[in-house]
């Protein structure tokens, strides 16, 4: 066994002659296991939400993505897209066009993206699953086009659950001279009537701004006959996930981009990996703080036990070794409170999975759920205790040598 450590043991739970120096030793642990409990419950929380956006995402974005890489549209019949689609591993194909317009009912009016798609959309989205309404999900019918209004944008536009007057839809046109004595020239007016539901995906970045409706009016709103903004897609089940996007990404060359749900919301995901990241900074250096009663109590210690350090001295233990005996003690003190902090942290994130004790509002379905979600991820575990290891030896390193370099003089 290690001669340093196994003294640095017998020296942390054997009976000191002064009993303060317990007390301060039991309160470095303390210290330092509360902080790394508050790391381990911090950071679960962070993942909790993480992992609850994701699935507000699914409901509405694409598995993949396919956009062109230099300006919005590209040709829907282009050779790489369509090598794309006879891919044996894709399910469903949608070709899509995006675009801002106007939008006004009764007098309501606001700035919507109006979102085309094929009518396949709900085979590509679980869409179906976040519909309200009495409805059913339709693009078109009887030479009618439908729009899907977000549940945030027909409050705002007053049109309910199903608009009985047909909603005007306003876009610039992009050819073509215009008369500046009639402004209504330059824009391309068209109108879409109610399927009777709105989607709920429960992000204001899409209920409060997307109208889902055919493809074939966006195109004509827009002026973008045989093109498309993207081609969303879903695989097979059972299809590697990341060897196909490799391959479609390979086919695609610089020519298109092709993005996974998180990459089609990176500034969102970005937003909250860097909210985490700066809760941990923070919460690392008052970890810093709680690891520099260690300093204290190795202080003392090292008072309290100089006649052993003449008598390990007397039977060979060198300078170095002895050195090694303290700093031992607060790398063991730092390790014990780390091993309670994560399993205390632990037992607070089961408890609140299990039962949601602190709630996110005093009023029931203010939130899209009632109490904060915790995801624990092992890599946070990992980081967390290493974390607590370098900083607790980082702490001690230079008082305890500057102390025992001072008894052993």
């Amino acid at each position: 066994m290690n001669f340093p450590f196994f003294i640095a043991r017998r020296y942390l739970f054997s009976k000191k002659s002064t009993n303060a120096i317990n007390v301060i030793s039991a309160i470095s642990v303390v210290g330092v296991a509360v902080a790394t409990m508050a790391l381990v419950v911090t950071l679960s929380v962070f993942n909790g939400f993480h992992d609850l956006v994701a699935t507000f995402f699914t409901s509405f974005d694409p598995q993949l993505k396919v956009v062109p890489m230099k300006g919005k549209t590209i040709a829907a019949d282009d050779p790489v897209l369509t090598q794309i689609r006879q891919l044996p591993q894709i399910e469903v194909a949608t070709e899509c066009v995006e675009d801002q317009a106007l939008a006004i009912y009764n007098g309501h009016q606001a700035t919507v993206m109006v979102k085309g798609v094929d009518d396949n959309f709900n085979q590509l989205t679980r869409i179906n699953e976040i519909l309200v309404g009495d409805g059913e999900f339709s693009l078109h019918a009887a030479g009618m086009d439908y729009g899907i209004l977000g549940l945030q944008l027909a409050e705002q536009l007053h049109t309910g659950y199903s608009y009985s007057q047909p909603l005007k839809i306003y876009a610039p046109r992009r050819e073509g001279q215009f008369d500046l004595t009639n402004p209504e020239e330059a824009f391309e007016e068209d109108e879409l009537f109610s399927p009777g539901v709105l989607f709920n995906v429960k992000q204001s970045k899409y209920d409060k701004n997307y109208i889902i409706t055919s493809i074939a009016f966006a195109r004509r709103l827009f002026g973008q006959q045989g093109m498309l903004s993207s081609l969303e897609l879903r695989l097979k089940p059972g299809s590697n996930f990341d060897a196909v996007k490799s391959q479609i990404q390979e086919l695609c060359g610089d020519q298109f981009a092709v993005r996974d749900r998180f990459e089609q919301q990176d500034d969102t995901f970005k937003i909250m990996k860097i909210e985490k990241f700066i809760a941990y900074i923070f919460l690392t250096f008052i970890l810093m703080v709680a690891c520099f009663n260690i300093i204290g109590s190795l202080s003392m210690l090292i008072i309290d036990k100089k006649d052993d350090v003449v008598t390990l001295r007397n039977l060979g233990a060198s300078d170095r070794q002895i050195i090694r005996i303290f700093l031992f003690e607060g790398r063991l003190i730092s390790a014990i409170g780390a091993i309670i902090g994560i399993l205390l942290g632990l037992l607070l994130c089961w408890i609140q999975q299990q039962y949601g004790v602190v709630g996110l509002g005093s009023t029931t379905g203010n939130f899209v759920i009632d109490s904060y979600p915790v995801s624990v991820h092992p890599e946070d575990i990992v980081l967390i205790f290493i974390t607590v290891l370098i900083v607790g030896f980082l702490a001690v390193w230079y008082p305890v040598r500057y102390f025992a370099r001072r008894l052993l003089a």
